[in-house]
Order: C-alpha cells, then structure tokens, then sequence
C-alpha cells in the first residue's frame, strides 16, 4: 500500500496517541469524521496499523528489572530456531525476542519483579530449553529513550 500524506499523518498521530477520537484526528489530518475513519479502517486492514494498545509504566506494576539476554543455540536449523521460538512465546517475562545474525542467536527483552524471580525464571524455562547452547545477560542501569513504533516522515 503506498501512503500519502494524510495516511502518513494519521498513522504518525494514532502512533503518539492511540485514544484520539476519530472527530479529533480527522480535525488534525484535515478532514470530516467518515473519510477519516475509512482511512483508518484501510490502514488497518493493509496490516500498517498492529493494534492499539496502553505503555505501561513496569515499576508500577512491580516490574523493577529489565534484562537484556544474548542467547546462542546449538543449532540453527529451522525447525530449532521456530522451536525456541516458541518456547519464549509462552514465557510471559520475555517481552521482545529478535532473531540475530552473527554469533548471538537471538536477543531477548526480559521484565521481572526482582533479581530472584528473574533467576528463577533463567533457570528453569530459559537455560534449560533445548537446543540452548548458553545465556548473556545485561540489567539495565536506567532507560534513557523507549519510543514506540517507528519514526513516521512528517
């Protein structure tokens, strides 16, 4: 789909903040409400827009850790790659995991309540997985920029 500047507009305003109304954005993009909307809808539809969803504060909830983790595997076959794929999937603490090329495998995002939970968690789901060959793991001292999505050209 090829987007022009009022689709690049809307995509970058929803991108800031997902709770715009539809009178609203289609005030900002210039525009009335129906066509904004059908806009929208279309973006959608060709997979530009993901979802919508809430940036949680982690500390708030009691996710005072972030992790970082370089994980080797024994193998780079397909089939174990989708495998350990898989199996991160269904670890809710593993936020994000990006497939590498190199010598890391793979590189994870991880959020625990504390140092306990989080070795628990490396331990017993994540060092243990098959075809595992070994972890790296980094904490975070402080985040100094996390922006969602991508940067949309004005």
């Amino acid at each position: 789909m090829r987007f022009d500047d009022i689709d690049m507009r809307i995509l970058a305003l929803l991108q800031e903040n997902g709770r715009m109304t539809n009178v609203e954005l289609a005030e900002r993009v210039g525009l009335t409400a129906p066509p904004c909307l059908r806009r929208v809808r279309a973006l959608e539809e060709a997979g530009a827009i993901r979802g919508y969803h809430a940036a949680l504060e982690p500390a708030q909830l009691g996710y005072n850790l972030i992790v970082f983790a370089l994980v080797s595997l024994k193998s780079q076959a397909e089939t174990d790659l989708q495998a350990f794929e898989k199996l991160v999937a269904e670890i809710p603490e593993v936020r994000e995991c990006h497939m590498l090329n190199g010598e890391i495998d793979f590189i994870l995002k991880i959020v625990a309540t504390d140092l306990p939970t989080f070795q628990n968690m490396l331990t017993s789901s994540l060092t243990t997985a098959p075809n595992v060959a070994h972890v790296k793991t980094s904490f975070t001292i402080r985040t100094s920029k996390s922006l969602p999505g991508v940067p949309v050209p004005a």
